[in-house]
């Protein structure tokens, strides 16, 4: 790619990664959530893919780090569903609810929005990366 692209992308992935870290949090409070925000996140390393190459986009996100967060993301949002049981169902909201449009205002909605933004991030920036190497390969 040109410099130009190299420097664009240098100045802007941190501002695309931050915003997906503002929709995942505020998913409650705004359109968006984990899914939403994930996909931002994902989309922030695939630009540093298409810009810089995957050995650099791997060199921030490593098979062995992207398998754990996808398991962190996966086991969070279940055992906050199986959390639930201890006062009485599947998913029962175990916090206070707070005030409305506060930010800890949803009980247990924002944990579940960061566990599916960890997933969904880290699957799909896995899913692109087996794309590109599987092009490479043929």
């Amino acid at each position: 790619m040109t410099l130009i692209v190299k420097t664009i992308t240098r100045l802007t992935v941190g501002l695309i990664l931050l915003f997906g870290i503002y929709i995942v949090l505020h998913g409650h409070l705004s359109p968006g959530g984990g899914f939403a925000g994930g996909v931002i996140v994902a989309l922030a390393f695939v630009h540093l893919m298409l810009a810089f190459g995957k050995d650099v986009a791997m060199s921030k996100v490593s098979k062995n780090l992207a398998s754990s967060l996808e398991s962190i993301g996966a086991l969070m949002f279940l055992s906050i569903a199986l959390l639930g049981f201890l006062g009485g169902s599947f998913f029962l909201n175990i916090l206070p609810k707070g005030t409305p449009f506060n930010l800890f205002s949803a009980g247990i909605i924002p944990l579940c929005n960061i566990a599916i933004g960890i997933k969904v991030g880290v699957g799909l920036f896995a899913i692109f990366l087996t794309l590109v190497v599987m092009e490479r390969s043929k």
